[in-house]
């Protein structure tokens, strides 16, 4: 099956700064609406970014204002620019074509309070 692959989690203190990556296959990429999700321990996954083929973009309140998502539809790249982190970010990121498509494995980033 193919799968996205995530990168770019790591430990941060809160305040700091990560800069997530996914790279995708053409099949995933293509002109699907593209998503960042998370999965905190014990917490259902959500959708806190997501952007069209053509860049229009929409934030989970949580994290509007901190996270930028992006996308480089000729490398068939996501990218998640997350700024002024806090510990309730702490969670596994997943990269995902909105509607459809396999999971990857994931990405941690743990915030330090």
């Amino acid at each position: 099956q193919v799968q996205p692959v995530e990168s770019g989690g790591g430990l941060v203190q809160a305040g700091g700064s990560l800069r997530l990556s996914c790279a995708a296959s053409g099949s995933i990429f293509s002109s699907n609406v593209m998503g960042w999700y998370r999965q905190a321990p014990g917490k259902p996954r959500e959708l806190v970014a997501s952007i069209t083929s053509g860049g229009t973009t929409s934030y989970a309140d949580s994290v509007k204002g901190r996270f930028t998502i992006s996308r480089d539809n000729a490398k068939n790249t996501l990218s998640l620019e997350m700024n002024s982190l806090k510990p309730e970010d702490t969670a596994v990121y997943y990269c995902k074509r909105t509607i459809g498509g396999n999971w990857g494995q994931g990405t941690q980033v743990t915030v330090s309070s």
